[in-house]
């Protein structure tokens, strides 16, 4: 049986199970987020023409009315406007029934595209692209390494909004650490609420050796929030998303010791007391061996 390329890990959000999942580029172009491990001992590298082609010709094989795409590696979109022209026309050649395409993107990589570009991948079917924004809050995104701040967020989003390509969030919960997670939801909450994302995704950071994060937690340069503090975080955060449109809040990954979904504006009320049922019933012992025993995302 022919085997499509897959190099290193590969990751796509749940909510894309159903969609082809086609290597665009491996590993991750920025690679020095301080907290990330999910592409750990990876180099970075453009996926050739003759691969991409090869590996449509057996998803045209096995699923011809496949209607979505998904480019895997950490931030295809780092991949120049032509590039990205050229991947979505083939993307039609082989499989013509596809009406959009999706991947990972950097801010930086929207930032490196004019709205005009844009506007044209989206004609040719890029929508619904996943961010990993992890917080809205300066001092958390420049220590963390991200390598942009909060108005390059709403700048570059305002971008896709204005393309009329749909945009979905990642929010790492317990980023800016003990003491800290109240200033990282409001400031979050206060850039989000000024986008249109269709769902925001909630994490909740679990550092792992691979990390350059866990040598600074060992060090004491950097110091987790407990669970319970991330809770409160959490409820803040839901409480003050105020967006202009309907979004979706998917705080259901292994990292979330507790599962929750649910909508807002519509269901606010709901999550923040499902979330205070869990401070009022759980204990943090409960919380911190859950943490404790995950051993990947």
């Amino acid at each position: 049986m022919e085997q499509q390329h897959f190099d290193g890990q590969i990751w796509r959000p749940p909510f894309e199970a159903n969609s082809v999942l086609l290597q665009a580029t491996v590993g991750c172009s920025h690679n020095d987020c301080k907290f990330c491990s999910l592409y750990h001992g990876t180099r970075f590298r453009v996926s050739p023409v003759a691969e991409i082609e090869h590996d449509l010709k057996i998803a045209a094989k096995y699923q011809p009315h496949a209607r979505r795409v998904f480019l895997t590696g950490a931030n295809p979109f780092v991949l120049s406007y032509n590039k990205l022209v050229n991947i979505a026309l083939a993307i039609h050649d082989y499989l013509p029934e596809v009406k959009n395409i999706g991947g990972f993107s950097r801010i930086t990589d929207i930032a490196a595209k004019s709205p005009a570009e844009w506007k044209d991948l989206h004609r040719l079917g890029y929508d619904r692209i996943a961010i990993g924004i992890e917080s809205g809050d300066n001092a958390t995104l420049e220590f963390m390494r991200k390598g942009y701040i909060a108005a390059d967020i709403v700048e570059q989003c305002l971008k896709l909004q204005e393309a009329g390509i749909e945009y979905n969030f990642t929010y790492l919960n317990g980023l800016a650490g003990v003491g800290n997670g109240q200033r990282n939801a409001l400031a979050s909450a206060e850039v989000f609420s000024r986008l249109r994302p269709f769902a925001i995704s909630i994490v909740s950071l679990t550092v792992f050796p691979e990390s350059d994060l866990y040598t600074e937690v060992a060090t004491g340069t950097f110091i987790e929030s407990s669970e319970r503090e991330r809770l409160e975080e959490l409820k803040t955060l839901i409480f003050n998303l105020m967006p202009d449109t309907p979004v979706t809040i998917l705080a259901n990954t292994i990292s979330n010791p507790v599962p929750l979904v649910g909508y807002l504006p519509n269901e606010r009320a709901k999550l923040v007391a499902e979330i205070q049922n869990i401070l009022d019933t759980v204990s943090e012992d409960e919380l911190t061996r859950y943490r404790s025993s995950i051993r990947s995302l």
